[in-house]
């Protein structure tokens, strides 16, 4: 669960929202045989067709035990990119809100209908690798990348199933690190146009004592955003001027200050980030400044449990516009989760 109040330094007001209120679920039929399903609602209040929060099914799938090193799962999947979207309870990461190349670039909370196989082996090794639905290109935007596209097992079009897949190294002790990236078609809803898209991101986490780093990199390539920007443009009317390539990166820093032996923790964090949704335009398309953007994210967190967390930041985003400002907020935020 989490409560978020977001004030933006322009003078526009202050935002009180309960972001979201999730019900985590399982169920072992066996040894070998269990279900795992996440179920929320964002927002607080869903409206049917009016502007409103968002009912979403986010997991249901059933495991399939084999094997250590094997293992069957199929159902409604998160799809296994970054450091965030597979674990994204507010009390393991810092800051109020998301990391933004977690918004924008890898597109979180990305769940999807799918099956495939996960496991461990050798000294360290994880891995999950996944076939799914894919996404709808005709939702890509020039401001959000792929935010929007999933479809999200609902009556999904598999004209060509996508894939995606992890491989982590957990095996040295304060060290985690992970490749992954997601592949597939993505045109099915653009006739006579052939998109795709893929998206590979290496992301690394580390620990010693009380100091923790964190850090990610995600590049996305779009196949045929030229022929797609053309297909929409005559459509609608508008350019969505979409980009060939997105790319982000962020690196994290906190300190927990407070002694080890105490009931209580707390750290300081730093966090520094670049994020562009127009990276690299097709030819004849140019890329608008205000989506070439970077971010400053300081702040603290307050852990009254190790499963309650208290956060303050400031966010100060940049972007080479000097037209379109972009936002900039003091934020607060409580999150719990058991």
């Amino acid at each position: 669960m989490e409560l978020h109040l977001n004030h933006p330094t322009d003078g526009t007001p202050a935002v009180l929202d309960f972001h979201r209120f999730v019900l985590l679920f399982s169920h072992s039929f066996s040894d070998r045989l269990r279900f795992t399903g996440e179920l929320e609602v964002e927002h607080a209040v869903v409206e049917g067709l009016e502007e409103g929060g968002e009912l979403a099914l986010e997991q249901a799938y059933l495991d399939f035990l084999i094997h250590p090193a094997l293992n069957f799962r199929a159902g409604m999947l998160l799809v296994p990119v970054g450091i965030i979207n597979e674990r994204h309870e507010p009390p393991v990461f810092h800051g109020v809100e998301r990391p933004f190349v977690d918004t924008f670039i890898v597109p979180t909370t990305w769940f999807e209908a799918g099956a495939g196989f996960h496991g461990a082996f050798g000294p360290g090794f994880r891995y999950r690798a996944y076939a799914m639905a894919p996404l709808d290109a005709t939702e890509f935007s020039a401001e959000s990348g792929l935010q929007g596209a999933a479809q999200h097992g609902s009556e999904a079009v598999v004209r060509n199933a996508a894939v995606t897949g992890r491989l982590e190294y957990v095996g040295t002790r304060g060290l985690q690190t992970g490749v992954s990236f997601w592949a597939g078609d993505t045109g099915f809803n653009a006739p006579r146009i052939k998109t795709s898209v893929g998206l590979y991101e290496f992301d690394g986490r580390f620990s010693r004592g009380r100091i923790e780093a964190r850090g990610q990199l995600a590049h996305v390539f779009i196949r045929g955003a030229g022929e797609l920007n053309d297909a929409m443009g005559r459509l609608t009317g508008i350019d969505p001027n979409i980009a060939e390539q997105l790319f982000g990166a962020y690196g994290e820093v906190a300190f927990r200050f407070m002694p080890a032996s105490s009931p209580h923790d707390a750290a300081v964090f730093f966090r520094y980030e670049n994020f562009d949704t127009q990276y690299k335009m097709p030819a004849g398309s140019l890329p608008l400044p205000q989506f070439d953007r970077d971010a400053w994210v300081a702040g603290a967190t307050y852990w009254v449990d190790p499963d309650v967390a208290i956060k303050f930041d400031y966010s100060h985003v940049r972007s080479k516009s000097e037209i379109v400002p972009p936002p900039r907020s003091f934020n607060v935020g409580l999150g719990w989760w058991f």
